[in-house]
């Protein structure tokens, strides 16, 4: 498969741009800087210079033209403020979904957040809010595309302890921690699984090993 990853640079990206060409898979990682290149190139992957809060729909299209999914991985950052969460978290992601629609790709994952649907808490940090707006926004627009089969994945907290291959996925789960290693083996499974289109999805530590947790979903 060939698979464009939006945010191919940020620590989700990488690490599932790993995972694929791992496998024999065709990773594309779209970067904002050519310095970013090389490490792209390192985990097997071929990167692509394109900044996403600037390109023109018609110039993303040319790059998403023949791959099989598009993952929008993409996010400001730490540090970024308001004006940043809605450029990237939001209107990336929308930027991403009309170029894949102008080509014909239908396979459509997004790294959301969980708790996105719902108003901040009062007294949420500004920024952060900002942020939840933003992951909300991008997830509305995609799940009204009939024309993208996509999956929203929303893992909890984000941290960088080593994967263990065991994780709890669901509509609807808990607050929890999840390492970034399983955040994006459960993308490389959930792009195996067509049955996994049209969900939202939770993310965390669980019991389940990433196959059967995938397998439990596409049951129910």
């Amino acid at each position: 498969m060939r698979i464009v990853i939006a945010g191919g640079h940020g620590q989700i990206g990488l690490r599932l741009a790993k995972l694929l060409a791992g496998r024999g898979d065709e990773a594309v990682g779209l970067i904002r800087r050519a310095a970013q290149a090389d490490d792209l190139v390192a985990v097997g992957a071929e990167p692509i210079i394109c900044d996403l809060e600037a390109a023109p729909v018609e110039e993303l299209a040319e790059y998403l033209a023949g791959a099989d999914a598009v993952v929008f991985a993409a996010g400001a950052g730490p540090g970024s403020g308001i004006a940043r969460k809605d450029t990237v978290d939001r209107a990336a992601a929308t930027l991403c979904a009309d170029a894949a629609e102008q080509v014909g790709v239908r396979r459509f994952l997004v790294v959301s957040a969980m708790g996105v649907d719902h108003e901040p808490p009062a007294g949420t940090d500004e920024v952060f809010a900002a942020y939840l707006r933003a992951k909300g926004a991008a997830d509305a627009d995609v799940r009204a595309r009939p024309e993208l089969d996509w999956t929203i994945l929303r893992p909890g907290r984000l941290t960088d302890d080593p994967g263990t291959g065991l994780v709890t996925l669901a509509e609807h789960t808990d607050r929890g921690a999840i390492p970034r290693d399983d955040v994006a083996a459960v993308l490389v499974a959930l792009l195996d699984e067509p049955a996994t289109a049209g969900r939202s999805l939770d993310l965390i530590d669980g019991k389940a090993t990433i196959p059967q947790a995938i397998t439990t979903l596409t049951r129910s």
